[in-house]
């Protein structure tokens, strides 16, 4: 599928800031690497003539999202504690009992 030795998606690849080609200080996401690849341009896009191989290339993005998704709920369980998001939990029940 990529005959000229294309890197594939690595968790620590740094953005590039489109003016300058200087790289930024935030890593991409598995979503916008694969979004880029797949996007539909002027130019062909050989990945598009591959049929059910490509579908096999699409699941495995998929899968490979998902686990990227994953290990940042994983590693950002103090960020992300249902404590801290209590008041949407008491905003909901207040917005039902008026809505009946």
């Amino acid at each position: 599928m990529f005959p000229l030795g294309e890197d594939g998606y690595a968790i620590n690849f740094n953005q590039i800031e489109p003016g300058t080609s200087h790289e930024i200080n935030k890593t991409v996401s598995a979503m916008s690497f694969y979004a880029c690849r797949l996007m539909v341009r002027s130019t062909e896009n050989r990945l598009l003539n591959y049929r059910q191989l490509l579908h096999q290339y699409l699941v495995d993005m998929y899968a490979k999202i998902e686990a990227e998704r994953l290990l940042f709920i994983r590693l950002n369980q103090k960020k992300l504690r249902i404590d801290e998001y209590i008041h949407l939990k008491e905003d909901a029940i207040k917005n039902d009992i008026m809505g009946s």
